[in-house]
């Protein structure tokens, strides 16, 4: 097994003291150049990785950001909007030499501990807080911590927290009427969870676009993101009496899920249902048919997101406001179509 070296073991082979060391390895003043040089060049050699805990002690910073989760592992791994957000964020910080720390929660109450406690501890610098709700708590009481914080989501008013976040209300009304345009009357939408922001601005923009387009009905049903809850929603939809000619998806796991209950019936896609999906991935483009989707740049949002955090954490007061980013595109594809008349 190898040997993990230490200071000590640096300072004894440069013969100087452990706090030299420090101060080289830190970056600090102390030392002279040579010295550092020549400490820096035995630690190279040596593979020495300094302990980012132990690091945190000294000057007073993690080099770390977290984020805690209320979902279940297993919707994580399946679902592809919250491994690009992720990706986006990680390559942001570690070009920053900061690192992240996901934890998933079950309650409330347990991510608040777990702010506390990495925030006392000094395990993390900042924290992205994701899935913002109506009224959410978590807002003020983060505040509160003094916890430097983004929210991933927004736009949120009166916030004492800066917000990183895409219109969602604007795709809302390109989609219908684009369905509208296509034909279609009949339109039905599998919601994700209602006590999210996002899905309530979506509810409340496809219900004043439906009004003013004059469809004949327009459903929404709410379900949990997985694609087991979209089959059986999507079931009930296709099987009731005058059942939707066109549904939208709120992310591409339920939509994926929702044509291949399609096709379990029989109906043609596009001629007896056209679908749309929320979340453009690779998901929607290796279905048959590919699926009409919004489209929008997850991984260069949760860069975004991480470089909002990183100017909060190093107190850059001009870049503390909201982030509009640009809203989704809607890319159209074999999965939609005028009707059958």
């Amino acid at each position: 097994m190898a040997r993990r070296f230490t200071i000590a073991d640096i300072a004894a082979a440069a013969g100087v003291s452990k706090g030299a060391v420090s101060y080289a390895l830190n970056g600090r003043p102390g030392v002279s150049d040579a010295t550092r040089a020549r400490i820096l060049a035995i630690a190279a050699e040596m593979g020495f990785v300094r302990n980012r805990a132990a690091r945190s002690l000294s000057v007073a910073s993690a080099q770390a950001v977290g984020i805690a989760l209320r979902r279940s592992a297993r919707t994580l791994g399946i679902e592809p909007y919250f491994m690009e957000l992720i990706s986006g964020i990680e390559a942001t910080l570690s070009a920053a030499s900061f690192g992240l720390t996901l934890q998933i929660v079950d309650s409330l109450d347990a991510e608040l501990e777990v702010y506390r406690r990495w925030w006392a501890e000094r395990r993390v610098d900042g924290i992205l807080l994701c899935d913002i709700g109506v009224d959410d708590p978590r807002l003020d009481r983060v505040a509160d911590l003094g916890l430097p914080a983004v929210a991933v989501g927004g736009p949120v008013q009166g916030a004492r927290l800066p917000a990183v976040w895409h219109d969602d209300a604007e795709p809302c009304r390109d989609v219908l009427e684009y369905l509208h345009a296509l034909g279609h009357r009949r339109i039905a939408r599998v919601a994700g969870l209602p006590h999210l922001l996002h899905t309530a601005i979506r509810d409340r923009a496809y219900a004043e676009t439906a009004a003013g387009l004059g469809f004949a009905s327009v459903t929404t049903v709410h379900c949990d993101y997985t694609g087991e809850e979209s089959a059986r929603v999507t079931r009930r939809l296709l099987t009731a009496p005058g059942r939707p000619t066109a549904i939208v998806f709120d992310n591409d796991v339920m939509a994926v899920a929702g044509l291949g209950v399609a096709h379990e019936l029989g109906i043609a896609v596009p001629g007896g249902l056209s679908i749309v999906a929320w979340d453009d991935s690779p998901l929607c483009r290796l279905t048959h048919p590919a699926l009409t989707s919004l489209t929008r740049d997850i991984t260069a949002y949760g860069a975004q997101c991480a470089q909002a955090l990183l100017a909060v954490i190093g107190a850059e007061p001009e870049r503390h406001a909201a982030v509009r980013c640009r809203p989704a595109e809607l890319s159209p594809r074999g999965s939609t179509g005028p009707p059958r008349t």
